[in-house]
């Protein structure tokens, strides 16, 4: 079959001939998106260490079981063994999550970052406003779910024109530079936070007294210059959040929810589709959104 296989840490994958996998269960596989943690653990700088190679990467996908369609996790770099980016994959039975009747390359494109903005939307309730920080993958995803649970206002604040074009585009109401989130964040109620760093703190100290700012990233800084006083005069809820953190069921009825949603039409995340042979040129393009490998 065909595999895009990482042969050193550090260097982008290749299109190999592999044998079939075998095993408990074997997924047809349809579609397998490029995530920032396939790219982190092929890197060989992770905290899972470096990767035994040569391996196929790939951290999710979707794929087919016996007729019926099905997404599928892995721990592909984090842990001995194979992921999605290949034409089969060997997947454990309690992991598979059967879908409805949804797209599978718009599904592969939500995946686990739908998953983080809607678990990270756990606490909103009807009526309360929202910022989101970032449009990528997870930004998109939260400001769609936060319209679909309710929210009365939507704010999202992005870095380049092309991430503003993609939050109108997913449906927010107020679009501003990442340089002046403090104003859109004015009395908001929930911070969403895959970015940290300055621009969190300048949303963080715009939020209305009592708000939550929930952490789902570092991509702007590891450190963020808020005060104590900032979080202890204004009671800010901070937490942090990682997929990691969930139980199967928990991630079952994340994505089963998230493909609800998509197979209405009411969820979708700008996405670039490449043939799986494309995998090489592909592997660091993030200009156009999250890239896909079409099987």
């Amino acid at each position: 079959m065909r595999a895009a296989v990482v042969v050193r840490p550090g260097q982008p994958p290749s299109l190999v001939d592999r044998d079939e996998p075998s095993g408990e269960v074997v997924v047809d596989v349809l579609a397998a998106p490029i995530t920032p943690l396939d790219r982190l653990c092929a890197s060989g700088t992770s905290y899972f260490g470096v990767p035994a190679t040569p391996y196929v990467p790939g951290v999710q996908g979707i794929g087919t079981v016996s007729g019926r369609t099905v997404w599928f996790p892995t721990s592909a770099g984090m842990a001995p063994g194979d992921g999605s980016m290949a034409a089969k994959a060997l997947v454990r039975e309690e992991d598979l999550v059967f879908l409805p009747d949804v797209d599978p390359v718009v599904m592969a494109a939500l995946g686990l970052s739908a998953v983080a903005a809607y678990e990270a939307l756990s606490s909103l309730s009807p009526g309360e406003s929202v910022v989101v920080l970032g449009c990528g993958a997870v930004g998109q995803a939260a400001i769609q779910l936060a319209r679909l649970a309710g929210a009365g206002r939507v704010a999202a604040a992005a870095r380049s024109a092309e991430g503003r074009a993609r939050a109108v585009r997913a449906g927010a109401d107020v679009v501003v530079p990442l340089e002046d989130v403090a104003e859109a964040a004015q009395g908001a109620d929930l911070l969403i936070d895959p970015l940290f760093g300055e621009p969190a703190a300048a949303a963080a100290r715009a939020l209305r007294p009592g708000a939550r700012w929930v952490n789902l990233g570092g991509s702007a800084g590891e450190t963020s210059p808020i005060t104590s006083s900032t979080l202890r005069s204004r009671s800010l809820r901070l937490s942090g959040y990682t997929n990691n953190e969930l139980t199967a069921r928990q991630r079952a009825e994340a994505i089963s929810a998230i493909a609800g949603h998509a197979a209405a039409g009411a969820l979708a995340v700008d996405h670039e589709v490449v043939p799986l042979a494309d995998v090489t040129d592909a592997w660091d393009r993030t200009a156009h959104g999250r890239v896909v490998l079409a099987m």
